[in-house]
């Protein structure tokens, strides 16, 4: 299996302002602009950071998915939420041809924890031997900021200063995960369980 992100989250959508007011950074200088760039590297990683934890997308963008075998051809669980679209549903065969499903022989199950993709039949359409399906989806909260649930949006924050903060800390006493970021995240992160084990 494999995710791969075809757009990234664009500069317009971070709040670098914000984040400065959060930091009590001065303002009213020349020079207010010159840790924009780096402002903006410590929100993106922040919101990485959380997004792999949660398996939730924050900022919206699109993503395709591309694995070999369906877990239940009855039901396929995406690997993010929330997935707002599915763009298509394309079969690969050994060779790299591609075939595009119908769109009327599948559809998205919206769901906060594990939205999936269903057959509108009785089962989603067979993997040739050695070929694959690649999934195109939209998923995020929202294409702004403001669409964020606002513990997510301060979890992002404070983690964001806690990276800014420690930036020249090498030392392996600092927490990669403050107390208080993990405690925001926590309602987010998806129990997965599989053969009684949890994940």
């Amino acid at each position: 299996m494999m995710l791969v992100e075809e757009t990234t989250v664009p500069m317009s959508a971070l709040p670098v302002a914000e984040f400065k007011d959060h930091l009590r950074l001065g303002s009213g200088f020349a020079d207010d602009g010159v840790q924009d760039t780096v402002l903006e590297s410590y929100l993106r990683a922040a919101m990485a950071a959380i997004e792999a934890r949660t398996g939730k997308i924050l900022i919206e963008r699109e993503f395709s998915w591309t694995l070999t075998a369906w877990r239940d051809a009855r039901r396929q669980p995406l690997p993010v939420a929330p997935v707002n679209a599915v763009s298509a549903v394309t079969l690969l065969d050994m060779q790299g041809i591609e075939t595009v499903v119908d769109v009327d022989s599948w559809y998205l199950e919206p769901d906060m924890q594990r939205p999936s993709l269903q057959p509108a039949g009785t089962c989603l359409p067979s993997l040739s031997t050695g070929g694959s399906v690649r999934i195109g989806m939209l998923a995020g909260f929202g294409p702004e900021w403001s669409d964020l649930p606002s513990d997510l949006a301060q979890a992002v924050m404070l983690l964001a200063a806690h990276f800014y903060e420690y930036r020249h800390d090498v030392s392996r006493s600092t927490p990669a995960m403050p107390v208080g970021v993990r405690a925001l995240i926590e309602s987010y992160r998806t129990v997965r369980l599989f053969m009684g084990g949890r994940v």
